[in-house]
């Protein structure tokens, strides 16, 4: 079965069955007028009120009232994480600069940092340490965003198969998101 064509004609039920890129959700919203800000779970859940209903929704502002320039601004210790803080190069130098040339942001961080406005950049990297140290437990492992569905696929295909190389993790993937349906990795997905 082929996948759909994103269009207004769709329904949500076969929306919700396939894998569609963020770069698709974004093209398919301006066509027809709705917002595109936001992760790519957020532009679906529009996606699919407008499917369900024909109702264009605003997104709930998140009102921004800091102008730091997370891009240029010297950073120190006690920088406070600002509601508009941003993973720029000047944070990556910074954060270079404290832990070392081994950083680089996670998924954990990112989430971190959104939740915490008001704490300290001292704060972020106690918080990155942490996370640092609970993955060298080999039986952690790191949370997938929801919308990494790529990621998670790869992660578990590899797991489960792991004499076999990751190009074919992705060859399974590539096939997988263009079918109906869950793109959670199952040992079906070999046969």
């Amino acid at each position: 079965m082929q996948r759909p064509i994103l269009n207004d004609q769709i329904s949500v039920d076969e929306f919700k069955d396939y894998y569609w890129l963020k770069e698709e959700l974004v093209r398919f919203c301006k066509s027809i007028g709705i917002a595109t800000i936001g992760g790519k779970i957020e532009i679906s859940n529009r996606i699919i009120r407008y499917l369900h209903t024909g109702e264009i929704v605003k997104p709930t502002a998140q009102h921004r009232t800091s102008h730091f320039d997370w891009n240029n601004a010297t950073l120190t210790l006690d920088t406070i994480i600002t509601d508009n803080y941003r993973n720029t190069e000047n944070v990556r130098a910074f954060m270079k600069k404290e832990i070392g040339e081994y950083f680089k942001f996670t998924q954990q961080l990112i989430q971190w940092t959104k939740c915490n406005i008001g704490k300290t950049l001292a704060d972020a990297i106690t918080e990155w340490k942490r996370f640092d140290e609970l993955k060298k437990d080999k039986n952690y492992k790191t949370e997938i965003m929801p919308s990494c569905e790529y990621n998670a696929y790869i992660r578990d295909f590899l797991a489960d198969n792991p004499n076999r190389p990751w190009k074919d993790a992705v060859s399974h993937w590539n096939i997988k998101k263009t079918q109906k349906g869950s793109k959670k990795y199952s040992k079906e997905d070999i046969e």
